[in-house]
């Protein structure tokens, strides 16, 4: 990890509310603590994304609001555009990838407030890659697993390995198990409100159950 003094940071630019505050949580708020700001930064983890696929998966932003949050979050350095095939896409910074730890304990702290369960909410299965690796914080595994899940139709990969768990949404690419299931369960078995066998009963696995046990065995009583 870099060193604090030599990490480039920027303070609020003119004009940007500010807490005025020699805090280090407080800068970090005055640049990342705006409505729907972490919001596009766990878009940006899993990989960079069109201007168009941003605002189609972060339901109920403006695109004028979507437009101001991205411009701020790239003169704080935490966002860049990057050329790809499909054109100009939105990235995160090294410095903005350092975002992930910060967030993932977030999360984990907000998990209760997901017992009420899903309801009218919307849900992109892209968010699991943030949230299987939080949850699953200290698992591990040598030799390494990896676990398909497959949620609302879309397959992403859960790996776990020495270093402990990572997720990814990697196109054509398909583990030989797969848990298929509602975002409700996946949730709830990682964060161990449920045994794999309840897992396995809501919804369809295919492979190598041990890879289940590995993976989600830790305080699920099985």
């Amino acid at each position: 990890m870099e060193d604090v003094n030599q990490t480039p940071v920027k303070l609020a630019p003119k004009g940007q509310r500010s807490y005025r505050q020699f805090c280090a949580l407080a800068r970090a708020l005055d640049v990342v603590g705006e409505r729907w700001s972490l919001l596009i930064v766990r878009e940006l983890l899993p990989g960079p994304m069109r201007y168009t696929d941003l605002k189609g998966s972060l339901a109920g932003i403006a695109t004028n609001l979507l437009a101001s949050r991205l411009r701020t979050l790239e003169d704080n350095g935490i966002v860049e555009r990057q050329l790809d095939r499909a054109g100009v896409v939105y990235g995160l910074t090294s410095w903005g990838a350092e975002l992930r730890e910060p967030m993932e304990a977030l999360g984990r702290w907000g998990t209760p407030l997901l017992a009420s369960g899903r309801g009218d909410d919307t849900f992109q299965p892209r968010w699991l890659t943030l949230a299987l690796p939080a949850l699953l914080r200290g698992t591990t595994a040598n030799p390494p697993v990896e676990l398909g899940i497959e949620t609302d139709g879309s397959l992403m990969v859960l790996r776990v390995d020495a270093d402990g768990p990572s997720a990814h949404i990697r196109p054509g690419d398909q583990p030989e198990s797969v848990l298929t299931a509602s975002s409700d369960v996946v949730v709830a078995l990682a964060a161990g409100g449920m045994t794999i066998d309840q897992a396995v009963d809501s919804g369809e696995f295919t492979g190598e159950p041990d890879i289940l046990r590995t993976i989600f065995a830790r305080g699920t009583g099985g």
